[in-house]
């Protein structure tokens, strides 16, 4: 007999390679690889496959969906999920859009050829009762038509509710009917016992139900949950069940779930001697089928709530702000730290668009503007003066999720620190002047001896090491409490140019590639010009400091909207992962910064001051090994005015 054809359309070519040589192919069965959706939509008009594979993606696209016309056109056609990456939701979904079976990963190969044997066996099924409905009689035509409504009407019924105590009454009631039985029941394993137990019965006695326990030794109820098929006994040989009654004909049906037989259903004939025809095994078959996707959409949506349920304490729970937006920037999830934070209703904002809710401008203009395409961190100042550190994140397929810690009282301890280090330094520097002064002074009172001139030179090495340390702290001391509030409008262009003028020595020292792009008619920005070349400076400067001899640096400036960018870029060491979101800070220095590298860990503190004190924003970003590239947005003049 020939074996069955099998399509994949599976989002990896070489899953789809594996499965055809490794698993389809070896165990006969004829296999069709798709490559995009035509020769998907060529392959069903030419020559339909028995059974297909697909994932939940193909080509980008939402296969799900377009697994439901596939559906429309081949009502019985098994289509079996093998997920990319599995989720709870897509399980359910997978079930809920009634495609034949999702298998989890990982998978087996002996998964596969199961999965696509029910899927046979069930086609097969359906199959047979369509052809004896076409070589009968109009009226046992009508009667089976009339059963597979009643089938159908299951199906809508456990794809719309997850009360399963409804819906096992309703298979019960419908399994007695279209095999015209006269008692049925469906019965659920108690693995803890190995027992049966009745979830729902019809016309049985209420003291036989509520004794009704079968051990799964039983022989008869064993063979069916060994084998998982169907069993059944006719009325020519009446059998003494175990729970002490006897019954002329009986179909035992197995619930089976992710290849476990979970439960049973059965119906029989007790007085009447009746055996039961192929037509209604069918369907009372696909009824037990019914039964048990209900029972697995129950366990999913169980799962499911237990999760979400998780994270929902945990998020309530943490002293974390928490906002979760879609990519339209609507709001999908936020805690009670966040709506406390922007005093919101936390349980009126879901699905609202975030700038319909939030009234703080500074948030919704990095949202707006900002190309956030990695995770950055931006502090956000309050109406009553608390100070947020915001970190955003973007989600593959979600939007973006925004977190927020209050550091209010750890900018007021960085303030009172710069106040005393301004004081300190201050006072240290005429001293040191001195001493400066007075080593200078050795070798004119008389003469020294080379080790003598070396200890003088380490002595001004350092003395001018404390110094430049010193004159930063100064720097940065008056940056932070404003005394450089003068501001001018200036060519943001100009600046740049002169900034890369001064380096020009260091970048041939290093024997680096520098380019940039400066377009010339930039529009001006309003403030400091020595504090912004600084800036530029500094920024600059970290890129050749850091690129190792021969590396490349690019400097590019854009108009975007009424703002200013300016990104620097290197291929040099780059920053790892866990100090990327210190760098800004005073005397951080990477971890992978060599020893011997000079620096006092403010020059990048010393940017974002000056940055954040021209109502602009400066952000990093950095793969280890690769590079870094560093950006400065300024608001040109008429964003200031």
């Amino acid at each position: 007999m020939t074996k069955e054809r099998v399509l994949l359309i599976l989002s990896n070519p070489e899953v789809s390679q594996i499965l055809e040589r490794a698993v389809l192919s070896p165990l006969g069965y004829q296999v069709m690889i798709a490559s995009d959706w035509k020769e998907v939509e060529a392959t069903l008009q030419i020559n339909p496959p028995d059974t297909i594979i697909a994932s939940n993606t193909f080509n980008g696209e939402d296969l799900l969906e377009k697994g439901k016309r596939i559906l429309k056109q081949f009502p019985l056609m098994p289509i079996i999920i093998l997920p990319d990456t599995h989720s709870e939701n897509l399980a359910l979904r997978t079930i809920r859009y009634g495609f034949f079976d999702y298998l989890e990963p990982p998978i087996r190969a002996l998964d596969i050829q199961a999965a696509i044997d029910r899927g046979v066996e069930r086609r097969r099924r359906i199959q047979n009762l369509i052809n004896l409905a076409t070589t009968k009689g109009i009226k046992e035509l009508q009667g089976r038509v009339s059963g597979l409504e009643t089938v159908q009407i299951i199906g809508r019924e456990v794809t719309s509710t997850l009360d399963l105590e409804s819906i096992f009454k309703a298979v019960v009631d419908a399994s007695i009917e279209l095999s015209d039985a006269e008692e049925g029941s469906l019965l659920l394993l108690d693995e803890k016992t190995g027992e049966l137990y009745i979830k729902a019965c019809r016309n049985y006695q209420d003291n036989t139900v509520n004794n009704f326990h079968i051990p799964v030794r039983n022989s008869l109820i064993n063979q069916v949950i060994r084998s998982g098929k169907p069993l059944i006994i006719d009325e020519k040989t009446p059998k003494e069940i175990r729970t002490s009654f006897s019954v002329y004909s009986i179909i035992f049906v197995p619930l089976i779930v992710q290849n476990r037989v979970i439960g049973i259903l059965e119906v029989d004939h007790r007085m009447v001697r009746k055996s039961f025809s192929d037509h209604q095994i069918v369907l009372v078959s696909a009824l037990a089928d019914y039964a048990a996707i209900a029972i697995e959409n129950s366990n999913l949506y169980n799962r499911s709530e237990s999760e979400r349920n998780k994270l929902k304490t945990i998020l309530t729970g943490i002293e974390e702000g928490v906002i979760v937006i879609d990519e339209d920037q609507r709001i999908v999830l936020i805690n009670r730290k966040a709506a406390e934070i922007f005093q919101i209703a936390e349980n009126y904002v879901v699905g609202k668009r975030i700038q319909d809710i939030m009234d703080n401008q500074e948030l919704l203009e990095i949202l707006s503007h900002s190309p956030l395409t990695h995770v950055s961190n931006f502090e956000l100042t309050l109406e009553n003066g608390c100070v947020i550190n915001t970190q955003f994140s973007s989600l593959t397929s979600i939007g973006m999720v925004i977190s927020m810690q209050d550091i209010t009282h750890i900018k007021e301890l960085d303030r009172i620190k710069s106040d005393f280090v301004s004081t300190v330094s201050h006072d240290l520097r005429s001293p040191l002047t001195s001493i400066l002064g007075y080593v200078e002074l050795f070798d004119r009172v008389g003469p020294v001896n080379d080790q003598q001139k070396e200890f003088i030179q380490r002595i001004q090495l350092s003395v001018q090491n404390i110094t430049s340390l010193i004159n930063d702290l100064l720097d940065l001391g008056r940056i932070e409490a404003g005394f450089d509030s003068k501001n001018e409008v200036i060519s943001f262009a100009l600046i740049i140019r002169y900034a890369i003028d001064s380096l020009r020595k260091r970048v041939a020292e290093e024997s680096h590639k520098l380019d940039w792009d400066i377009p010339d008619n930039l529009p001006h920005v309003l403030g400091n010009p020595v504090r912004l070349r600084q800036a530029v400076s500094n920024i600059i400067s970290n890129s050749i400091k850091f690129t190792p001899k021969g590396g490349k640096i690019s400097i590019t400036v854009r108009e975007v909207g009424s703002q200013i960018i300016l990104q620097v870029s290197d291929n040099g060491l780059g920053i790892p992962p866990a100090d990327q979101p210190h760098i800004f800070e005073k005397f951080y220095r990477g971890s992978n910064v060599p020893p011997d590298t000079q620096g006092t860990g403010l020059g990048l503190a010393i940017v974002k001051s000056i940055v954040e004190n021209h109502q602009g924003r400066v952000w990093a970003e950095s793969t280890l090994g690769i590079g870094s590239t560093f950006t400065i947005v300024l608001p040109t003049i008429e964003k200031v005015y």
